[in-house]
């Protein structure tokens, strides 16, 4: 299907784009698109004013719309950016184009990115009329104008008949300001109604290794292809939003690149890909770890699910391509799990599969254990007689021939539960993980990391 074929569904959908005016609390959305390697990421990062977007000298980085809020002059609305639309694009990035063009119907303007040093390319005329007939508002941003003696260039462009096209160096800031006020003028005013932590859908961020089907799972789960799928590893770069209705509730799930390696030894665009991943974590309050049920567990799972625990975010485990395992593997994984997992035997473990919605229902139950499980807080009258109990039945080791004494305990946070044991002298680790063993036998807390840490009092000088 070449670009031309898909411009008939361009003006239609309204289905869509209410999903994604529900995502982005109900703010115009505006789309930019245009060919690879043009400059709509530099553009997107020069209008949120921060580097959010990935961007590379390397064509085809973008390859999923993805979704920021931006301000300008007070005025709030939602970017999407966009891969590189091509027209007789097959393949990968004939899914990429697929994607630009939903983009495209789920706006309400469109920001159309063209390389003023290269002109109105063959493949810029075929955008130009697929855009013709969306019934969009276009704004024409003639890029990579970086002095005065590029204008003359940028003029040239009216001959694709989307009105003025304004010259705008990403790189360098120049003639941003117009182009914003432009855009401005074209989107619809922006309601006030948006979702806050508060009252908003519960964060999931959906994360693992490449190509173990976090996008084909976003993608069952939303029930079209909102992530970009393909066998290629390391499809996905930049976090995916998404409003999913799962178990009868709504999330906000956030697919996110896949992560190779620790991100001090990743480079270019893997590097900024690890960076944005690494920040969606932060953003969210629980952490669906994808892991493939039909490979061997490796060292980077564990080490996404340390990512995880350290962040100090609530954890289900999923287990995808369930339906592929045969019994020897089924058992095989079971030994893995206990041998290489069993840190964090705590957290709920779904097996699912991502291709046929297999076991998919049972996310919500698993999400909502680990989240109850994140807030708990235990009063610490109840939470000292626990302790008087254990420590009576088990006491510390010695330490230099000295037993410490553990005066009592507070709880002193919860996201995740941090809890204060006050001590005459040091507990060994060993023992801080006995703590933690029996709060989790006697409290529950499935699904959530726990800091215990130990404050030593010091005994006071009697001579003073």
């Amino acid at each position: 299907m070449n670009i031309e074929d898909l411009a008939v569904s361009a003006a239609r959908d309204d289905a869509v784009g209410d999903a994604v005016s529900s995502a982005t609390g109900g703010q115009p959305v505006l789309a930019v698109v245009g060919r690879p390697n043009v400059g709509k990421s530099t553009l997107v990062n020069r209008i949120l004013g921060r580097r959010a977007a990935v961007v590379e000298d390397t064509p085809g980085v973008t390859r999923d719309r993805v979704a920021y809020d931006a301000v300008w002059n007070g005025r709030r609305f939602t970017v999407v950016d966009t891969g590189g639309w091509e027209p007789d694009a097959r393949g990968l990035a004939g899914r990429v184009a697929e994607q630009a063009r939903a983009a495209l119907d789920t706006a309400d303007g469109v920001l159309f990115v063209i390389d003023t040093t290269v002109g109105a390319t063959d493949a810029d005329e075929a955008v130009a009329r697929v855009l013709h007939r969306s019934g969009r508002p276009v704004i024409l941003a003639a890029n990579k104008v970086d002095d005065a003696r590029t204008e003359a260039d940028a003029a040239a462009l009216w001959s694709l008949g989307l009105g003025e096209p304004y010259p705008v160096s990403a790189l360098h800031g120049r003639g941003s300001g117009d182009l914003l006020d432009a855009v401005l003028a074209v989107l619809p005013e922006a309601p006030r109604e948006r979702f806050t932590e508060e009252d908003g859908p519960r964060r999931v961020a959906l994360i693992g290794r490449p190509n173990v089907g976090k996008s084909s799972l976003l993608n069952k789960l939303v029930g079209s292809e909102r992530s970009l799928v393909h066998d290629v590893a390391g499809t996905t770069r930049d976090p995916v939003d998404e409003l999913v209705t799962v178990g009868g509730e709504t999330w906000m799930f956030i697919d996110t690149a896949g992560l190779r390696r620790r991100v001090k030894e990743a480079s270019g665009a893997e590097y900024y890909s690890s960076l944005r991943t690494a920040s969606a974590l932060e953003a969210a309050e629980v952490a669906i770890v994808l892991l493939a049920a039909d490979e061997p567990v490796t060292e980077q799972d564990q080490r996404i699910i340390s990512m995880v625990t350290d962040a100090g975010r609530a954890l289900v485990l999923a287990f995808n391509k369930w339906d592929l395992l045969d019994t020897e593997r089924r058992l095989d994984l079971e030994k893995e799990i206990v041998r290489d997992l069993g840190r964090v035997a705590w957290a709920p473990r779904v097996n699912v599969s991502a291709r046929t919605g297999r076991a998919t229902d049972r996310l919500a139950p698993a999400l909502r254990t680990s989240l109850e499980s994140w807030g708990t807080r235990i009063p610490t009258g109840r939470l000292n007689s626990w302790l008087g109990e254990v420590v009576a039945a088990t006491p510390p080791p010695s330490r230099s021939g000295k037993v410490p004494r553990v005066l009592f305990a507070t709880q002193a946070g919860v996201r995740p539960p941090r809890f204060v044991v006050f001590t005459t002298g040091f507990l060994e680790s060993g023992y801080r993980r006995f703590l933690e063993r029996r709060l989790r036998e006697d409290f529950g807390f499935a699904g959530t990391p726990i800091e215990i840490s130990i404050r030593v009092r010091e005994r006071p000088d009697r001579n003073r």
